[in-house]
């Protein structure tokens, strides 16, 4: 893209043959169709991470969202049976720059060409990728459409649509703000996780009712590494189906969408932490406990996607390189504790746990009062790094140090 002399952007020439992506502020990249063809949109993100594509695919946080990756060389180790976060891929479009001719690994079932069309994904190829994430970081992330084959032809005569008729797809689509999502990628029905590893075929620990808000396969994987026996129950699931279940502990997990709009969810939290439940949060759940506990959310300008971001435990001093997927965050006050805000600090003091060093973006909440806590990154980290692992282990410290036989004594205040 570029400016012609009278400052107007220059719109670049295609034909039926190219893939074409148009921005919604009317910047235009044209480059080679990859994976299905047809038309695509939603809101255009960018991820930084170097492996672990099929994650970054399969994440149903990426749900409506057009995925660009700024690694320029993808699909070298192509897909397999193992690595993906759920039973399809999740991204609306998919942008790289050079895919792999080839695919060599191992481990690889075959081609992610083949996978992305085989699943539908309109994806787009052989552009300057790096520009474009340029741009996104300068003007924020937007909404975007993806073009090609007959996607880019009139049907009423056959000849090539012009840009504005794609610009104008692009903007009949949905802001990511103000959507509601986690229930379209939610479970339907509860499946269950058996303790797994050194504790395979032995009873459980702890019991975890763990709320599927667009939840990642490593994820209850991980509890069930620690010996926990975990329920995963649809976003649907009532605060009296939880109590059935007689849980040690309730998780919220990540998931699509703006927190603004879960009002269900946030009403269920606030059950959960009325009756004293040991709570932990990840991403979608972090941004969940704020708001259960009062505090605002807002939409990050380009927001955090990759695998190596660096996080500060604000408890130990501690900086991890960590795994993101978050477009919002939460608004709490850094380097203080304070009353929850929520019905006159109903709940009891609060901090900010861990912060983001890239941007001072809050990625953590402890609640000191009650038994819960949150953070806004991927401690599960399928292909990513494993320095957040230490999460699900107090998690578990949390569960054994507050017994169902003493929820009776919550902390939970009727107000000050």
């Amino acid at each position: 893209m570029s400016q012609n002399e009278s400052g107007t952007i220059a719109i670049p020439m295609y034909d039926k043959d190219d893939a074409v992506l148009v921005l919604e502020d009317g910047q235009v990249y044209v480059g080679e169709p990859y994976g299905a063809l047809g038309k695509t949109t939603g809101e255009i993100v960018f991820a930084t991470g170097m492996t672990g594509y099929q994650e970054t695919l399969t994440d149903p946080s990426y749900d409506r969202q057009i995925v660009v990756q700024t690694f320029p060389h993808i699909g070298d180790t192509g897909v397999n049976s193992e690595d993906p976060e759920s039973s399809r891929i999740w991204v609306a479009g998919y942008v790289v720059r050079d895919p792999s001719p080839n695919v060599s690994n191992w481990r690889a079932e075959g081609s992610l060409d083949d996978d992305l069309k085989k699943n539908g994904i309109v994806s787009l190829s052989h552009i300057d990728t790096r520009k474009l994430v340029r741009h996104l970081r300068s003007a924020g992330v937007m909404r975007a459409g993806i073009f090609s084959g007959d996607a880019l032809l009139n049907p009423e005569n056959g000849k090539l649509r012009d840009i504005d008729s794609m610009l104008e797809d692009v903007k009949n689509t949905p802001q990511m703000q103000g959507l509601s999502l986690y229930d379209e990628v939610s479970t339907k029905e509860m499946y269950t996780i058996e303790p797994c590893g050194e504790y395979e075929g032995k009873e459980p620990l702890y019991t975890v009712a763990a709320v599927d808000l667009g939840i990642k396969g490593m994820t209850p994987h991980r509890m069930a590494e620690r010996g926990c026996r975990v329920h995963v129950v649809p976003s649907t699931t009532t605060f009296e189906q939880i109590e059935a279940l007689n849980p040690d502990g309730v998780f919220f997990s990540n998931g699509p969408g703006d927190p603004e709009q879960a009002g269900p969810e946030i009403e269920l939290l606030r059950k959960v932490l009325d009756a004293g439940y040991p709570f932990f949060g990840i991403c979608f759940g972090n941004q969940l406990l704020g708001r259960s506990l009062g505090f605002g959310t807002y939409k990050l300008k380009f927001g955090h996607r990759g695998i190596n971001q660096p996080v500060k435990d604000l408890t130990t001093g501690k900086v991890e390189v960590t795994a993101h997927n978050h477009g919002f965050a939460v608004d709490a006050p850094i380097g203080e504790t304070v009353d929850a805000p929520f019905e006159n600090g109903k709940y009891g003091k609060v901090f900010v746990s861990h912060i983001d060093l890239n941007d001072d973006v809050v990625e953590g909440l402890q609640c000191v009062d009650i038994p819960a806590f949150s953070v806004q990154y991927h401690p599960e980290a399928a292909a990513g790094p494993h320095d957040a692992a230490y999460l699900f282990d107090r998690f578990c410290e949390l569960m054994k140090n507050n017994p169902r036989d003493a929820r009776a004594n919550s902390n939970i205040k009727e107000g000050k």
